[in-house]
C-alpha cells in the first residue's frame, strides 16, 4: 500500500509543468529529471523509521513514530539522546515496571549501540526546552525499544570537540564518519555534484560519459602509477586525467562531455592533493576561452551551496604576469591587499649598495610590500621573515619602519635618506604601524620572494588577532595568458609545457613558434578561489601537425606514445577546449575543512597509505608471477638512509 501511494505520487509529480525554467530541445526525460530535483527528499521511505532523528519538531505532537540511530548519551538512565546523519532527539526511559524490558534495553545498550525506538512524540515540561537544539522543544515517549547491535569501548569519542589526531581518525574511518562535520561534508559535496550534472545534462546538453582508468604511459606531468599486466613487460597506466580520451570524444562528435573524473597521481600527498583524486571534467566542441570561462561561473553559481552568499559573476580576470608582478604568484589570495609595489625609482640614487647594484642589472628591480602593523611583530618573527627569504630564495629582505626607533633590525635603515623615506611613504601609502619589506634582484625571483613572504605575515598577522582573510569570503578569480612553454629547471636549453602539450598557442603567437617559442602564450587559463587553484583548462591544438611540431621539435617527446591522438587530430577535429575542477578542494573551501581529506570519505594519509586496511601491502611472490615481475628488496643501508630522508614524491613504503 505504502509503497504503491509512493509511485502514484511520482507519476503525479512527474506529470507536472515545471514553470520557467529553461528547459534543453530533446524532450520530456530531462524535464522529468529537473522536476525530480526540486521534490522535498523522503527520508524515510523504503526503511523501518516512521522519520529521522532530527526532524521531529512541535508539529508532531501526538503522533505514533519509529526512529532508528545511534545513542549519543544517557542521563540518570531516565533521558536517552539518539542520533541519526539528520540530528539529535530526546527520548523519555520508561521508569514504569510494565515497561522493564525498554528500560533495559536503554538503559544497558552501550553508548554508540544501534536502536530502534517507538513512541509519542510530546512536549518538554516547561523550563526544560533547549534552545541550541532543533528539536529542543519535543521530546520522544518510549514505548518499545530493539537492540538492533551493541557497540564495544570506541577508540574515540563521536563527537566533534574531541580532539583525535589524523591518524587515529583514518584509522577508524568508519567511525569518523559518524561525526557531524564529516556528515555535512560529504553531504553537501553530494548535493553540489547533483546540482552540477543537473546545469550541464539537464539545461546544457552534456552527456556524462565514463572514461578508461586502465591506460597507457603519457609523456610530461606528474608521474603515472603503473598497473601490471600479463604480458611480460607491459603495463597499464592509471591516467592523471581523461585529458586524451575527453578530446578524442570531441573528434567523435560528442560536442559536449563531462564526467565526475577519478586522477591518479604518484606523487605526495599534501593538505590540497591526495594520490587519487576527482575532478569536474569537461570538454566542448566549436568554443572558445571566454565560452568556457562564462560556462565554469554559471556551473559554480548553480551548484552553490544554499548556506552561503550566493556568488556575483562574472568573477575578475588576470594576466600571468599581472598576478606575478602583483601577488608574486599564479594563484593569488585577492580577499587582503599588501600588493608587491615596484619602488626602483625611488632608490635610483641609493647609498645601498645591494640595491644599487641591483638596479644596475638589465633585469634588476626593487620591490616591496607594506605589512598593516607590522611595526609591532616581535625580534623572532622579523628574524622568522629574513631567515626565510635567505633560506628559500638565497635573497635579502629588509624591513623598514617609518618610525626610525623600530628600526633596529636592519643595518641598512640608517643609510636611507628621508626624501627617499618620505617618497616611499607617499607611493605605499605607509601608516605609522605599518612595515615594509624591501627587495631587490631579477624581476620573477624578487616578486615570488615578496609574495611567500606576504602570505608568511598574514599567517602572523591573524596569529596576533589582526583580521585579514574573512574565511566567509570567497574571492574567485580567473589567471590567464600564461606562458606556452618553460624552460626546464637544470637545462635552461631545453623546453617544457606551463600546462599540457595539448594546449593552443595564442593565434597571434603562432608566429613565433618558429622563432622565439619561449615568447609564446597559451591559451591556458586557471581559477583561483581564496590563494588556491581550484581548476584549470586550455584550448587545445586541434591541428596535428601543429601538435607533431610541439611535441617533436620543441617538447623533444617520442610521438610514438600519442600516434592514436594524432592520427585522429588527422580526421576532421573538431576546434574544442576544456577545463577541470578540483572538486575535493572546491568542496574543501566551501566547508572551511582544513584538509581535503576531511571532505573525501576514505582518503589517504600524508604518505599515502590508507591506514584503516594498511595499504600498499606486500604481495605473495607467487603471485606476482602472473605478471613476470620480482621485488628487489632495498637493503639495510638503503632503509636507514630513507627512513632518515624527508618523506619523498613516492607513495608506497
Amino acid at each position: 500500500m505504502y509503497l504503491g501511494s509512493w509511485l502514484g505520487r511520482l507519476c503525479r509529480g512527474l506529470s507536472r509543468p515545471i514553470g520557467k525554467t529553461p528547459q534543453p530541445a530533446w524532450g520530456s526525460l530531462s524535464r522529468s529529471l529537473a522536476l525530480s530535483s526540486q521534490r522535498i527528499p523522503e527520508l524515510s521511505s523504503f526503511v523501518a523509521r516512521t522519520n529521522t532523528c532530527g526532524e521531529l519538531r512541535s508539529s508532531h505532537l501526538g503522533q505514533e513514530v519509529t526512529l532508528c540511530g545511534w545513542i549519543q548519551y544517557r542521563r540518570q538512565n531516565t533521558f536517552l539522546v539518539l542520533r541519526d546523519w539528520h540530528g539529535l532527539v530526546q527520548v523519555i526511559i520508561p521508569q514504569d515496571e510494565s515497561a522493564a524490558s525498554v528500560r533495559k534495553i536503554l538503559c544497558e545498550a552501550p553508548v554508540e549501540s544501534v536502536v530502534k525506538v517507538s513512541g509519542t512524540v510530546i512536549s518538554r515540561p516547561p523550563g526544560q526546552e533547549n534552545p541550541k537544539m532543533p528539536t529542543g522543544e519535543i521530546e520522544i515517549k518510549a514505548k518499545t525499544a530493539e537492540l538492533l547491535n551493541a557497540c564495544k569501548k570506541l577508540p574515540f569519542e563521536i563527537k566533534d570537540f574531541v580532539k583525535k589526531t589524523e591518524a587515529l581518525r583514518l584509522q577508524y574511518r568508519y567511525l569518523d564518519l559518524r561525526s557531524f562535520q564529516m556528515q555535512y561534508n560529504l553531504r553537501l559535496r553530494s548535493k553540489m555534484v547533483m546540482k552540477m550534472r543537473e546545469y550541464l545534462c539537464n539545461l546544457h546538453g552534456f552527456v556524462d560519459i565514463e572514461t578508461p582508468t586502465l591506460f597507457k604511459r603519457t609523456p610530461g606531468g606528474a608521474k603515472e602509477f603503473l598497473v601490471p599486466s600479463r604480458e611480460p613487460g607491459k603495463f597499464y597506466s592509471l591516467p592523471q586525467s581523461p585529458q586524451q580520451f575527453k578530446q578524442l570524444l570531441m573528434v567523435g562528435g560528442l560536442d559536449r562531455y563531462f564526467q565526475v573524473a577519478r586522477c591518479y597521481r604518484d606523487e605526495g600527498s599534501r593538505p590540497d592533493r591526495q594520490p587519487e583524486f576527482t575532478q569536474i571534467d569537461i570538454e566542448m566542441s566549436f568554443v572558445d576561452q571566454a565560452g568556457i570561462q562564462h560556462l565554469t561561473e554559471g556551473l559554480l553559481q548553480y551548484s552553490w551551496p544554499d548556506d552561503k552568499e550566493p556568488l556575483v559573476i562574472p568573477f575578475p580576470s588576470m594576466t600571468f604576469a599581472e598576478a606575478l608582478a602583483t601577488y608574486g604568484t599564479d594563484k593569488p589570495d585577492t580577499r587582503f591587499g599588501m600588493k608587491i609595489v615596484d619602488i626602483g625609482d625611488v632608490f635610483r640614487n641609493t647609498e645601498i649598495r645591494f640595491l644599487r647594484d641591483a638596479l644596475a642589472k638589465p633585469q634588476g628591480t626593487v620591490k616591496a610590500i607594506c605589512v598593516p602593523e607590522g611595526a609591532y611583530f616581535k625580534k623572532e618573527d622579523i628574524e622568522f621573515i629574513k631567515n626565510f627569504a635567505a633560506h628559500h630564495f638565497s635573497q635579502e629582505v629588509l624591513p623598514i619602519f617609518l618610525n626610525a626607533k623600530r628600526n633596529w633590525s636592519s643595518p641598512f635603515a640608517k643609510f636611507i635618506k628621508e626624501e627617499e623615506r618620505l617618497e616611499l611613504a607617499k607611493l605605499m601609502e605607509i601608516k605609522e604601524e605599518d612595515m615594509v619589506l624591501l627587495t631587490a634582484g631579477e624581476h620573477e625571483k624578487a616578486c615570488s620572494l615578496l609574495g611567500k613572504l606576504r602570505l608568511e605575515c598574514a599567517d602572523l598577522l591573524e596569529m596576533r588577532g589582526v583580521v585579514l582573510r574573512d574565511p566567509a569570503s570567497f574571492s574567485f578569480l580567473w589567471v590567464v595568458d600564461f606562458p606556452l612553454f618553460l624552460t626546464k629547471e637544470g637545462s635552461p636549453t631545453e623546453l617544457e609545457s606551463a600546462h599540457h602539450p595539448f594546449t593552443a598557442p595564442h593565434s597571434s603567437d603562432i608566429h613565433l613558434l618558429y622563432t622565439e617559442p619561449e615568447k609564446v602564450r597559451g591559451q591556458h587559463y586557471d581559477l583561483v578561489l581564496n590563494g588556491t587553484e581550484l581548476g584549470g583548462g586550455s584550448i587545445r591544438v586541434h591541428d596535428a601537425q601543429l601538435q607533431q611540431y610541439i611535441l617533436a621539435t620543441l617538447l623533444k617527446e617520442d610521438v610514438q606514445l600519442l600516434s592514436h591522438l594524432l592520427q585522429a587530430l588527422d580526421c576532421g577535429a573538431p576546434p574544442h577546449g576544456g577545463i577541470a575542477l578540483g572538486l575535493d578542494r572546491l568542496v574543501c573551501l566551501v566547508t572551511g575543512a582544513s584538509s581535503i581529506r576531511d571532505v573525501i570519505a576514505f582518503p589517504k594519509s600524508y604518505r599515502g597509505h590508507d591506514l584503516m586496511s594498511n595499504a600498499p601491502d606486500s604481495v605473495l611472490p607467487e603471485e606476482l608471477k602472473p605478471y613476470h615481475i620480482q621485488v628487489s628488496w632495498p637493503t639495510d643501508l638503503e632503509e636507514e638512509e630513507k627512513a632518515s630522508a624527508t618523506p619523498s614524491n613516492h607513495l608506497s613504503s
